[in-house]
């Protein structure tokens, strides 16, 4: 049908689990490579990530996105097998779909079209992929590129993400920044005993209900004018034996903070901290900050341009938003750059039957065209 849906398909059946790429990698960088684009391949462990660049100096626009995909889950569930693209109904259907081949090959058409119609650019133009973006570490991904990048000086000065961020049309709505996710891990320590002599035992539970109960009723901050406020959720409990008869010996509680700029990450710890310590908890507490909060301002060059290429490209006004969970701007974000995710509707990301609209797949070039231009050209 087209360039794009040709390498989407392509790279919809590459079973491409985290952190596994499956080729997906090397079908980029042999396609960017042909068009002029120095590739690096950036290896940390069992994760691989790709760093091609066309041009030199400054000013740098990066696009980022990953390969890799969640479990498609029991495939007899699916309409469609997931690793199979499918067209049905003006939608192409397949595990990563949208989340997120359609956006890698959208950027790579992108990309090879710009250089093609303007092979001496200003400054750099680069595409940075992962294959460990959808694990729950994060470790050897974008996370660890970026500190590569610190260490050899490589600046980016904007990065548009590719992640699903659309509502219900292309366009529609684009992440102008995200929340920063704190979790922790709680254990609570007891004394294990028999329920009919509690005097004997001490119950880790009935010590830190009252601590989750004012953990989860705490009003974090009032959130300000680009973000919401602070939210503290409890995601697992787990404690005792499995009998009946048992006072437990410990509880584990694992709980996540999604906070903007009116909070910090500190800030979250003292007062989580503060609140065991005074209903005398014994406890061991770790944490874990997968993420700093960041925001692309009213004004920012990129933010605007990609304002402007949705009522181009798409005819709408977008909304820009915080909200969501994380991407990997979040790494790219504190070495400088302006962040905005842009890509398809995120309705069926990470179900059964994911799909990408046609229409949508065949003007996401365009977005991104349109970007690189109003930037580079």
């Amino acid at each position: 049908m087209s360039d794009v849906f040709d390498l989407t398909c392509e790279l919809i059946r590459r079973r491409s689990l985290t952190p596994d790429h499956a080729g997906c990698m090397d079908l980029v960088a042999t396609r960017l490579q042909k068009s002029g684009f120095r590739c690096e391949h950036l290896r940390y462990g069992e994760v691989s990530n790709l760093w091609a660049t066309h041009g030199a100096g400054a000013p740098v626009l990066a696009f980022l996105g990953h390969v890799d995909v969640v479990p498609s889950g029991p495939e007899t569930d699916w309409n469609s097998p997931p690793f199979e693209p499918t067209v049905r109904d003006g939608r192409l259907y397949g595990r990563g779909a949208a989340d997120m081949k359609s956006g890698v090959a959208a950027m790579t058409v992108a990309l090879e079209q710009f250089v093609s119609r303007h092979a001496d650019h200003a400054g750099t133009v680069a595409l940075l992929l992962t294959s460990d973006e959808e694990g729950p570490t994060n470790l050897d991904g974008v996370r660890r590129v970026a500190q590569h990048f610190r260490e050899t000086g490589q600046r980016i000065d904007w990065c548009v993400v590719g992640e699903p961020s659309s509502r219900e049309k292309l366009g529609d709505l684009i992440r102008v920044g995200r929340r920063g996710s704190l979790s922790m891990a709680l254990t609570v320590h007891g004394v294990q005993g028999h329920v009919a002599y509690p005097e004997l035992a001490s119950n880790p539970i009935h010590a830190v209900a009252p601590v989750l109960a004012e953990l989860a009723a705490a009003r974090w901050d009032e959130g300000n004018a680009d973000f919401p406020p602070t939210t503290f959720q409890i995601s697992n409990l787990h404690g005792g034996t499995g009998a009946l008869n048992v006072i437990p010996g410990s509880l584990t509680v694992h709980a996540n903070f999604r906070f903007g700029t009116a909070s910090s990450a500190e800030s979250l710890r003292e007062r989580t901290e503060a609140i065991l310590k005074r209903h005398g908890v014994d406890y061991a507490l770790e944490w874990n900050l997968s993420g700093e909060p960041f925001h692309s301002p009213e004004g920012g060059m990129l933010r605007e341009v990609v304002i402007d290429a949705c009522r181009k490209v798409c005819g709408i006004e977008p909304e820009p938003s915080t909200g969501g969970g994380t991407s990997d701007g979040r790494f790219v974000a504190p070495l400088g750059a302006e962040v905005v995710e842009i890509g398809p509707v995120n309705a069926s990301i990470h179900k059964i039957d994911e799909h990408v609209a046609l229409d949508d797949l065949e003007r996401l070039p365009e977005l991104h065209m349109q970007i690189a231009e109003r930037l580079l050209r």
